[in-house]
This record gives structure tokens, C-alpha cells and sequence, in this order.
């Protein structure tokens, strides 16, 4: 008569704890083993789940698209597609590991402005020469000409690398270009906190960026934003985890006050009687400053007339 699991695992149990007892026949050695094997795999995807039910919880992003909603009913319903979820993270992980390889094989043999214009056409993202009007970039199959290893000495002065699996690995191809000027990353899934950090290597050069559209830039990570001296025009439409783009706005502005901060209002993302609020600071500091501007206006009127 074969045994359950439950009862195999007891029998199994007892005769490990008690000595004297016979030794198990080879039937019921067979439904222990079993048994022991599938305890084994429904405690392993019992553990799988609530990692990944913590990770769900514990990220912070927008509103999960139909795909990852549907990707989550799966693992909640067959076990089975729990290793095919981690199977596909880590190859993306590998892939995106790959790809912001440094290339130091390149710049000891061509030198740091190929090595970096080879890395951005690899990311299928496009730049252009300081003191010319051509870009360079790939066609729709990613594969782009040589013909930009005919200037082994310019320098790269705007790089556009949008939708591209750039991190902050990556950017040890770029560091040597001091005379970046604009910077355009909309889109990026890797840009991050660490990234936004290590752009302090443009503090002297970056005017223009573009961090538009990354869904892992934080209220945080755009602190690191402060070392860009320089920096006039940043693009911040579309930050899905900014939860009060506007107080982000007032931020920036305070911390960069030569940058023309776009893609977010004052009272975006505040409630109603918040804007009101903003509105009617935003009112008296205008009354404010009218007759103070009038008065100065008078006064350099007056000096003007003086002096003639």
C-alpha cells in the first residue's frame, strides 16, 4: 500500500531517531524519497514567491503595465513560470553587464575619442564631432560606417543616447570627453542615482541635459545634479518616481539657479488648496516687487538726469 507524503516523511523521521528500529524495504524507501523531493520543491517555490511579492512591494515605480500584471498572475498561479522570470532578469542583467563593458583595448590602440564614439554607436546611440554639423549613428539594424576613425583627435561635443542600456558602468568611455556640451538620456531604464552622480566628471563643459522619461531617477539622485556648474537647460518631463515634480522644480532652481529647468509646472503633482497656496505666495511676491522696481526705476531715472 503506498504511503502519503506526509505520513513517509514521519516513518522516515522515526527510524532516524530510533535505533532499534528495522530498516526501511525498498517500497517505502522509494515514496521517502519522493516525498522528501517534493517537500524540497514546494518549500523552494514558496520561498520564490515571497521574494518576489517583497521585491514587487518594496520598488519603488508607476503603475505596473498589463504585461507585468499579467507576468505576476502567472507566478501566482503556476509555480512552473517562477524560474522563467528569473531565467529572463538574468540574461537582461547579462546582456545590459555586456554592453557597458569598458573599452580599454580600444583607447590604448585608437585612442579615447574612437573608443568612446565606438561605445555610443554599439549602444545604437548617435554623437557628434566638436567643430562639425555631421552626427554619427546607426541604421535601423544597428550596424553603422567606420568612417568616424578619420578623427582620432576631435573630441565629442553632443552625445544623444536615448532608450540605450547605459549605466553608470558605462560611463568609463565617456569620462575622457571634457567637452561635452549636451547630454541627451531620455529614456534610459539604467540611469539612476549612480549615474547622475558620476556626471560630475561634465561639471566644467555639460550645458544641456536630457534625463526625461527614466523611470529610476529619484527626488535623491537628483541632488547628485549639483556639481553641474554649467549646466544651463535640464529636461525632467515624464519622472515616474517623483511624487511632487513641482517642489522638485523649486529644488533645482534653488540649487542651480543659471538652469532653465523644463517639463514640470510649480503646482504639478500638489493638491488643490496646495496650488492655491502657491498661487497667492506667488501673487504678493509680485505686489511686492512692483513698487520696489518702480521706485528703483525712478531713482535710476533721476541719477540718469543728474548726470547730463
Amino acid at each position: 500500500m503506498p504511503l502519503t507524503p506526509s505520513a513517509a516523511v514521519r516513518l522516515f523521521s522515526r527510524n532516524i531517531l530510533d535505533k532499534n528500529v528495522v530498516p526501511l524495504r525498498e517500497p517505502y524507501c522509494n515514496s521517502i524519497m519522493a516525498a522528501s523531493l517534493l517537500v524540497t520543491r514546494q518549500t523552494c517555490q514558496r520561498v520564490l514567491w515571497l521574494g518576489t511579492r517583497r521585491y514587487l512591494s518594496a520598488t519603488p515605480a508607476s503603475q505596473p503595465t498589463v504585461i507585468s500584471r499579467f507576468l505576476l498572475w502567472l507566478s501566482q498561479n503556476f509555480h512552473d513560470v517562477e524560474p522563467l522570470l528569473n531565467w529572463s532578469t538574468t540574461l537582461r542583467n547579462r546582456v545590459v553587464r555586456r554592453k557597458n563593458l569598458f573599452y580599454g583595448y580600444a583607447q590604448r590602440r585608437y585612442g579615447e575619442n574612437i573608443a568612446a564614439a565606438y561605445y555610443i554607436l554599439s549602444l545604437k546611440g548617435a554623437f557628434r564631432f566638436a567643430g562639425q554639423t555631421e552626427w554619427f549613428r546607426p541604421n535601423d539594424r544597428g550596424r553603422f560606417s567606420y568612417d568616424f576613425m578619420s578623427f582620432p583627435a576631435a573630441t565629442i561635443e553632443e552625445i544623444d543616447l536615448s532608450g540605450t542600456p547605459i549605466n553608470c558602468n558605462g560611463l568609463d568611455n565617456l569620462v575622457t570627453q571634457v567637452h561635452l556640451r549636451r547630454l541627451t538620456l531620455r529614456g534610459c531604464p539604467e540611469v539612476d542615482g549612480w549615474f547622475l552622480s558620476r556626471l560630475h566628471a561634465f561639471s566644467e563643459s555639460l550645458e544641456e541635459l536630457d534625463i526625461s522619461h527614466c523611470p529610476r531617477i529619484t527626488t535623491g539622485a537628483l541632488c547628485a545634479l549639483i556639481h553641474l556648474r554649467k549646466l544651463q537647460l535640464l529636461d525632467i518631463s515624464s519622472l515616474a518616481s517623483l511624487q511632487n515634480p513641482g517642489l522638485v522644480h523649486i529644488l533645482i532652481e534653488e540649487m542651480l539657479p543659471h538652469c532653465l529647468v523644463t517639463g514640470t509646472e510649480y503646482s504639478q503633482g500638489l493638491s488643490s488648496e496646495e496650488r492655491m497656496q502657491t498661487n497667492s505666495t506667488a501673487g504678493l511676491k509680485a505686489q511686492a516687487t512692483q513698487p520696489q522696481a518702480e521706485e528703483n526705476g525712478q531713482t535710476s531715472v533721476q541719477r540718469h538726469g543728474e548726470m547730463h
